[in-house]
């Protein structure tokens, strides 16, 4: 059974040679919000015009405007986040595509980041899934909200190389694949915090690296335990034969 490390290093052989094109690929899914960033919605406010005039000192017709402002700034920052929710889920399954190739040792195209834009419904549809699932868990309480993460944390893999197939199906299928490999995949992940600590220091100029670094692996594990594997590794090449006596 593959160890963290193996995956890591299967990262680095598939990166060889191709890291240019792959950290200008994590960029774009970042910057598009394809990288796994979720934006809340809960937030209130709970101040009204009149406590701010009373504790700010301010009259009340300034007050007016300034909660009218604030009413606006946070309406466009929702409208934002959702809008990022939504693009980001679609560049999240090409990102993880354009992964798989690169594990496979497949041509790669910074196109393949946003080449599922043509199935958008069942990328948003997984996405938001998958944050509801993991919501409802984490109601009950935080542990098991971050063990439904891990268990639906495939599906964007999936729907990657299947993109006609069910959201729900999807997610079933990753919890499916996930059992008995949530601790490998935590293991794989936190594998990396050593890097991702060190590049703090770069005033985070490293995660531009590490992003393609850590997302190689998690697809070299995806597929390993899909048993999807394109290609079988090159063998050790076996010990030569004593001479014979």
């Amino acid at each position: 059974m593959k160890k963290a490390k193996d995956f890591r290093a299967a990262a680095r052989r598939a990166l060889m040679g191709n890291w240019g094109i792959a950290v200008l690929a994590g960029l774009i899914a970042s910057l598009l919000g394809g990288s796994g960033i979720t934006y809340g919605s809960g937030f209130r406010i709970d101040l009204s015009e009149e406590e701010i005039s009373q504790n700010g000192n301010i009259d009340p017709e300034t007050a007016k405007i300034l909660m009218g402002t604030l009413a606006v700034i946070f309406s466009i920052a929702f409208v934002i986040g959702i809008v990022l929710f939504l693009i980001g889920s679609i560049i999240e399954v090409g990102y993880n595509r354009f992964n798989l190739n690169l594990i496979d040792g497949e041509e790669l195209k910074i196109s393949q980041v946003v080449s599922f834009f043509s199935h958008w419904t069942k990328a948003i549809a997984v996405s938001f899934l998958r944050w509801l699932y993991t919501f409802l868990w984490t109601l009950l309480f935080i542990i098991p909200g971050i063990i439904a993460s891990y268990s639906y944390s495939m599906a964007t893999f999936i729907l990657a190389e299947n993109p006609d197939m069910p959201a729900k199906e999807a997610l079933r299928l990753s919890k499916e694949m996930m059992q008995g490999n949530k601790w490998r995949l935590f293991c794989l992940s936190f594998s990396f915090i050593g890097w991702a600590f060190l590049c703090i220091f770069t005033l985070g100029i490293g995660y531009l690296w590490l992003m393609p670094y850590e997302k190689a692996a998690v697809a070299d594990f995806y597929r390993e335990i899909s048993g999807t594997r394109k290609s079988a590794e090159i063998p050790a090449e076996p010990a030569p034969e004593a001479p014979a006596a």
